[in-house]
Parts: structure tokens; C-alpha cells; sequence
């Protein structure tokens, strides 16, 4: 109502008000009112207020009038206000400017006197600057005479800077084309590396396929033969890794990998490359270590053994009577020093800068006595320079010669920077003791005593790698670490761990690659390996041999019971083997098969029998067949999988059943292996239980172990498989051909990118594809690119044979859409290994 008054400007008279609307109180008491009106208060027409008001009577038409005359005179009253407030407001308002102005008068009253001030100053200035003026003028006739003799000098100037100029513009256009022959010189050796590499990669993998003699139809001749033919390859491929690295160290494209290795190491390494060589030439060989040194040098392990390899290969070559030394040393500056001595021919004083040249031999005649391509000492000079050091030379002809390598403690390239402290002295390993592999994790493998179990960490996560190796620790385990696969199968080679941890997702070499090659060597097949990844892959790990998978995050109480099963395994030298088959023949044939001594084979004829010697005993591995009286394979398979104490099970269905596609993979999906009963079978069965046995092939008796290597020409992830060869040199494809023949590998092929993508497409069912880099008109990157624009082939795999191995090429590769890499000449096993792993499904 108040709003409604104020708008309309008219009196509001409400009567009947209800009696939950106001309550008139007071001290005595309350009631509700009559009658409430609501007036405006008005001044020239215009609202400046409302009063609303209660009555206990009804107001009558003089209150009324009253009111509305009171209004009237409140209305003028809160005008006269208003305008008082105002004009005290502007009173105010006033007065300070006054003040204001009053203070401005004095300033301008103090200004005046100071710039009459000024005024005075000026005057002062003014005659200054007459007299100032004068010496000026006087001045000015001097520096007119300076400025000609400028003017002349700066003649002088403009005419030499011309002359720079042109200098500069030589520079530039000679700096350019050394640029440009030095991008020819790279591409030149890129292609020279691929056109020798290509024929090389036939001649070494068909004189491998000879020397292995896997028909056995040559004779000791002929397989000498086929070895001297690989072993001059492997020479020749060492040479042309020789100009390879000169060219990328000149065009500072070389990468350093800096690492840890220990002296103990480089003593074993040398002693057992070159004490053959000595023998053979009658002359002595002797390395001493220094007791000062450290344990270990970093730097760049591979550079430094190729320098030092270069040295002594040199020192060897050059010496027919005496002897060579080296000596590992420290020298008063902090540095370690490697001195290579002989007592060979020694080298004039006028030849000691030209040998350091590449190509260059102190006698570089026709009828030189000594071969060599003289790269050796060139590229040791660059690597020395490379890791931070440098290389002398002290020698007289027919004195011998000392060549002297200098390397810091650390390289600069390395995180630390300060010399390791120096340990006890200690025995020096000998001849034959086993070779080191440098180590970025301290762990147990200087201390390891014969008899103690050894677990074997590969695992690129160096926090998680301290973990575990705190944890096997615990559990009585001596721990060696390694960060990389490459480094961890030379590890387990020369180790033989009890057990393996392995995790999959690894730079270099992935987990996968890493397992197979450890299930295909006989030393390492019976070694237990448990994968910890954050693949999600469980059943392909146990399927190719892995003993437990376990998924990223692990907790720490899962890593425990890990150990513990591990140990507990390691410990039981008799391993459980349970053969359920209703076939009481076919039973004993089997337990006959597997044979006594480190497995204990039970059997059991129907499925309830084999569930209840599940629950009653530990059993390794279950040989199945898929007919049994009273219950269906499948369902035992199920029952088994369901009970977590018997899940991690290895099973081999070994049956005679024709399966259909859906039964296969539904067996593929719950058992590590499927072997249908035919000639070949048996072979297969001891096979795959040796494999999840994890029993030591060396052990068996010599009628198995012969099995074993007979089964192991044929390969049943390879065999079947259909394989695309794209390569334009035809040796190649005839030389890969034949080694993947060898496989059962159906193989196709193509001279050519557009051959090769119509091939595919007309063989959808290609299972890899072979792909060489270099080849005219469409090269392996844009080929493997248009095959990758197909949905087809999105998920084919793809693997790159490049000759030319610069850096970068993996990575080339890789972003056109290869699947993997390898250089040329192919090594056949990293080749097998790798389609391995590609095809398995």
C-alpha cells in the first residue's frame, strides 16, 4: 500500500482490517486496529514521503482533512530542510575554496619572487653564454679543420670495409659450399652404408643358414667354408661401422650413452679378447690396475672398450717379439689413464701427427708389410675428444710405442662430478671369471656367494627397480638390477639368475622381445619369470612362458607374496606334474615322456579325481585332455580358473579333439598351450611342459635334450604365417626368403613400394611385412605411410630394414608408421625374435 500511495499520490483508507494484520501495544496492553490509512507527503507535487497510520476508532472526515493539511506542512517542512542541508553543504563547500584560493596567492606571491630570481640568473647566463659564444666560434674553426682530416679518414675506412665486405661475402659463399659437401659427404656415406650393407645383409644371413648346416648335407669343409665367409663379412661390416662413425663424429651427430663400468670389468673384458691373440703370436699380454683407482669410471662404456680395442689391436698387429701392456692408472691431475705399450716396431717422430689422420698409416706404400685402412687411430682421437679426454703418443722407431688415453673420472656429460672413493684392494678377477656388465643401480652382484639364490630385477623404473630390490633382500635374495632388456639377457647369460622380474613397456627392447629370447636360449629357457607391467596382456605373458603376471600398481603386500612364491618354487627342486587323462595308456606314455628326477608326474582319470588331488597337493603344471568320463574339459578348465589357489596353474590341453574356431579360442583364452595329438606331438608335450617346469635342459637326459634341439628347427608362432618381402635388391629377398622358409613362413614379395601395396592388397591375409627403406621411385617411409592410410592395415605390423643406420632412422621410421626397426646386415635371431613377437596371437 505505501508503494501503491507513492505512485498513485492519493490517500489509502483501509477499514475492516483483519486481526492477524498489526497489533497497536503498550505497556498495558495490546489490540488490533480499526481503521489504517496511508497518505502521501507531498511538496509542489512531487512525493518526498509516506505516513501510514493506525486507529483503534474509525477515522472520521475532519481527522481526515487534518491529516492531509498536516502532510501539506510536513512536506513543506522536509523541504526547508533539504535546502538547509544544502546550503550549509555549499557554505562549506565555499569556505574551502576560499582557503584554497587564499594559499594558491601565497604560492604565486613566492613564485614571483623566484622567478624574478630566475630572471637575474638568466641575465647572468646570458652574458655566459656571449662569452661561452666567442670560444665556441674559436672551436668551431678548429674542429672544421679536424672534421676534413675525418672526412679523409673515413674514406679510408669506407674503402677497407668494402674490401671486409667482399672478404665476408667469400667466407660465406665458401662456408656454404662446405656446407653443402659436407650434407653430399652424409648422404654419400648414408648411401654408400646402404649399397654395402644391402649385399652384405644376403651374404651374411646365406653363409649363417651354411654354417648352421640345418639339413646336414654339407662337410666339415664346406661348413669352414661358409664360416670363413661370415667371419670376412663380419670384418667387412666392422670396417664400414668404422666410416660410419668417422662421419657422424664429423658431423656431430655421434651419441654418447654414459654409464658405469668397472675396472674389474674392463680387466676381464680385455684379457679375455686378446690373451688368445698373444698366444698365438708368442708374445706376452699383461693389464695392470692401479690399487689407487676407483671401482669405476663413467663415461661411455662401448666408446671407451672401441678405443681401447683399436689400441691394442694396433699394439698386437705391429709387435712380433716381447710384448703389450696395458696399464689403468690415475694421474696427479684426477684423470684416468689407459697406456697401451708395446715393444713393436715404433713409429718415426715425422709420422706421429699423420697416423692420428684418417686414412693415414705411418707407411701408406703399395708394398706396405702391415694392412689396415688407417680410420683406427682417427676415430680413437675423436672419441677420446668426445668423452672429454685426449690421446698421446710416446715413441722411436724400432723401440715400440706407448699410446696413452687420458678420461676424467665423469664425463661432462654425466650427472656426477666427483670421483667415486676408492674400495680395499682386492684380487683381480681371473681369465675366466664372468664378464661384468656396468650397473646404475648398486646392487648385491659384487658380493654374491656361490649357493645364494639370485633374483634378477630388469625394469626401467630405477624407483620401483630400489623397491623390489629392497624386497628380494628381505626375503633372502642377492639382487641384480638392470635398466635396460639388452643389458638384462647378457645379465641373465652370465648370472643365471634363479629368477627373473620383468617388466614389459622398456625403451630399446620391450619385455616381449626380452621373454622370447629368454625361452629360446637352453641356458636361460628354465629360469622363472615373473612380469610386472602395467600391459594388461596377462595371458599372452603365461602362454609364452612367463610364471606369474602381475599388473601395475602392485601392492606391498602382492610383491611379498610374489617373493615368497618365488623362493618357495626356487626351493622345491622337485616340481608336481598332474596328467589328467582317461586313458590309462595314453597316461603312462606320458609320465614315461616326461620323465623322473626333477619332476614328480601324478595322474588322475576323471575330473572330480584330478579336483580333489588339486586341493590335497602343489602341483606346477596339469596336462590335460578334453574327454573325460564324468565332466566336460571346458567345465574343469572353469573350476580350475575359478579357485584362486589354483588360478596362476600352468594348463596344456593335450587332446585329440578336432576343435572348432569357437572351442579354440574359448581354450586359448583359459590354457597357456593347445597341442592336438599327431606324429609331431609328443616332441611338443615335453617341450612345453619342460618350458612351465622351468626344468634345465643341460639336465635332462641325452635322448630329451636331442628332442628338444630337433623341435626347435620348427617354430609353431612362425610356422603358418604369411610374410610380405618389400625390397628392391632381389639377393635380399632371396637371402630373407630362405631364412624364413626355413621357419615354415609362407613368404611373398615385391621389388618395389607399388608392387608391394598391390601385393598386400591382394593378400589381405598378409600377416608382416618386411619393409626396406631405400628403394627408387617410392622409398619404405612413403609406402609404409599408404599403407597405414588403409583401415585395412592399420594394425598390421609393420618392421623397417634400413642399411643406412644414422641417427634418427628408428625414429623416421617409427613416426611413418612402422611397427619396429632393424639395421642391416640382419642379425637372424634379433630378426626371428622380432617376428615373434609381432605375430603371436
Amino acid at each position: 500500500m505505501v508503494g501503491q500511495c507513492a505512485f498513485e499520490k492519493e490517500r489509502i483508507l483501509l477499514t475492516q482490517v483483519p486481526n492477524d494484520y498489526i497489533r497497536i501495544s503498550s505497556g498495558l496492553g495490546e489490540a488490533s486496529p480499526v481503521n489504517i490509512v496511508v497518505l502521501p507527503i507531498l511538496y509542489e507535487k512531487q512525493v518526498t514521503g509516506v505516513i501510514e497510520l493506525a486507529s483503534f476508532a474509525n477515522f472520521s472526515e475532519l481527522h481526515l482533512n487534518f491529516l492531509e493539511k498536516v502532510c501539506e506542512t510536513i512536506g513543506i517542512i522536509l523541504n526547508s530542510i533539504s535546502s538547509n542541508i544544502l546550503t550549509q553543504k555549499l557554505l562549506k563547500d565555499s569556505q574551502t575554496l576560499a582557503e584554497e584560493l587564499q594559499s594558491r596567492q601565497v604560492e604565486l606571491t613566492q613564485s614571483n619572487e623566484s622567478l624574478e630570481e630566475s630572471q637575474k640568473r638568466l641575465k647572468q647566463q646570458q652574458e655566459e653564454l656571449k662569452q661561452s659564444n666567442e670560444e665556441l666560434q674559436q672551436l668551431n674553426e678548429e674542429l672544421e679543420e679536424k672534421a676534413e682530416l675525418l672526412e679523409t679518414r673515413h674514406r679510408e675506412v669506407e674503402n677497407k670495409n668494402q674490401e671486409i665486405e667482399k672478404s665476408r661475402q667469400n667466407l660465406e659463399e665458401k662456408a656454404a659450399q662446405l656446407a653443402q659437401a659436407s650434407k653430399y659427404k652424409s648422404e654419400f656415406l648414408a648411401n654408400m652404408s646402404h649399397e654395402l650393407r644391402t649385399p652384405l645383409n644376403s651374404l651374411l644371413i646365406l653363409a649363417k643358414l651354411l654354417s648352421d648346416n640345418p639339413e646336414a648335407n654339407l662337410t666339415e669343409k664346406q661348413i669352414e667354408y661358409s664360416r670363413t665367409i661370415h667371419s670376412s663379412g663380419t670384418d667387412l661390416l666392422l670396417l664400414i661401422n668404422d666410416i660410419l662413425d668417422l662421419a657422424k663424429i664429423e658431423s656431430g651427430t655421434l651419441a654418447v650413452d654414459i654409464d658405469q663400468i668397472l675396472f674389474v670389468d674392463l680387466y676381464s673384458y680385455f684379457d679375455r679378447n686378446f690373451s688368445q691373440i698373444a698366444k698365438n703370436k708368442n708374445i706376452n699380454f699383461t693389464i695392470q690396475i692401479d690399487e689407487k683407482l676407483p671401482p669405476a669410471i663413467t663415461t661411455d662404456a662401448k666408446r671407451l672398450q672401441q678405443i681401447l680395442n683399436n689400441l691394442l689391436a694396433n699394439a698386437f698387429k705391429f709387435t712380433e717379439r716381447g710384448g703389450v701392456s696395458l696399464q689403468i692408472g690415475i694421474t696427479p691431475e684426477n684423470m684416468i689413464s689407459f697406456a697401451v705399450s708395446d715393444t713393436g716396431i715404433g713409429i718415426a717422430t715425422e709420422k706421429q701427427q699423420i697416423i692420428f689422420e684418417a686414412f693415414q698409416q705411418a707407411d701408406g706404400s703399395t708394398s706396405r708389410k702391415y694392412g689396415g685402412t688407417g680410420l683406427g687411430l682417427s676415430i680413437s682421437r675423436e672419441l677420446a675428444q668426445l668423452l672429454g679426454g685426449k690421446i698421446e703418443l710416446t715413441s722411436q722407431a724400432g723401440q715400440g710405442s706407448i699410446f696413452t688415453l687420458y678420461l676424467p673420472y665423469s664425463s661432462s656429460l654425466s650427472s656426477s662430478s666427483s670421483p667415486p672413493p676408492p674400495l680395499p684392494p682386492s684380487p683381480l678377477p681371473t681369465p675366466h671369471s664372468p664378464l661384468q656388465v656396468p650397473q646404475e643401480i648398486p646392487d648385491d652382484r659384487e658380493v654374491i656367494q656361490p649357493g645364494e639364490p639370485i633374483l634378477l630385477i630388469i625394469e626401467d623404473d630405477d624407483k620401483f627397480a630400489r623397491i623390489l630390490l629392497e624386497m628380494a633382500r628381505q626375503q633372502g635374495f642377492r639382487g641384480i638390477v638392470s635398466l635396460r632388456g639388452k643389458q638384462g639377457l647378457e645379465l641373465a647369460q652370465r648370472y643365471q639368475p634363479n629368477a627373473i622380474t620383468l617388466d614389459i613397456q622398456m625403451p630399446e627392447m620391450d619385455g616381449w622381445t626380452v621373454l622370447d629370447r629368454l625361452k629360446r636360449d637352453p641356458n636361460t629357457r628354465h629360469i622363472p619369470v615373473h612380469i610386472f607391467s602395467v600391459d594388461d596382456r596377462r595371458q599372452r605373458g603365461l602362454q609364452l612362458g612367463a610364471f606369474a603376471y602381475l599388473q601395475k600398481p602392485i601392492s606391498k603386500d602382492a610383491l611379498t607374496e610374489t617373493l615368497t612364491d618365488i623362493k618357495g618354487f626356487i626351493e622345491r627342486k622337485v616340481k608336481n606334474l598332474l596328467v589328467i587323462e582317461d586313458d590309462i595308456t595314453q597316461a603312462q606314455s606320458i609320465i614315461e615322456l616326461i620323465g623322473e628326477g626333477d619332476v614328480q608326474t601324478y595322474s588322475a582319470g576323471s575330473g572330480q579325481e584330478a579336483l580333489s588331488m588339486l586341493q590335497s597337493k602343489q602341483f606346477d603344471c596339469i596336462v590335460l585332455d578334453l574327454g573325460l568320463p564324468d565332466m566336460k574339459g571346458f567345465e574343469l578348465i572353469e573350476e580350475i580358473k575359478q579357485n584362486p589357489n589354483l588360478v596362476k596353474i600352468p594348463i596344456i590341453v593335450y587332446t585329440g579333439k578336432d576343435l572348432s574356431r569357437q572351442e579354440e579360442t574359448q581354450l586359448r583364452r583359459l590354457a597357456e598351450t593347445i597341442i592336438i595329438k599327431d606324429v609331431r606331438s609328443p616332441e611338443r608335450l615335453l617341450d612345453e611342459t619342460a618350458l612351465f617346469l622351468h626344468r634345465v635342459q643341460a639336465n635332462l637326459p641325452q635322448p630329451k635334450r636331442q628332442i628338444l634341439e630337433d623341435l626347435r628347427q620348427t617354430d609353431p608362432v612362425l610356422a603358418g604365417k604369411k610374410v610380405l618381402i618389400i625390397d628392391d635388391d632381389v639377393r635380399n629377398i632371396f637371402a630373407l626368403t630362405s631364412l624364413l622358409e626355413s621357419y615354415q613362413i609362407q613368404v611373398l614379395f615385391a621389388e618395389n613400394g607399388s608392387d608391394g601395396i598391390e601385393a598386400l592388397q591382394a593378400n589381405p591375409d598378409i600377416n608382416l611385412v618386411l619393409m626396406d627403406v631405400m628403394m627408387p621411385e617410392m622409398d619404405g617411409y612413403e609406402t609404409t605411410r599408404r599403407i597405414r592410410q588403409g583401415q585395412q592395415f592399420s594394425s598390421l605390423p609393420i618392421i623397417a630394414l634400413t642399411a643406412k643406420a644414422m641417427q634418427g632412422d628408428r625414429e623416421k621410421c617409427i613416426e611413418a608408421g612402422a611397427s619396429d626397426y632393424i639395421t642391416k646386415p640382419v642379425d637372424n635371431e634379433q630378426l626371428l625374435s622380432l617376428l615373434r613377437v609381432w605375430l603371436y596371437r
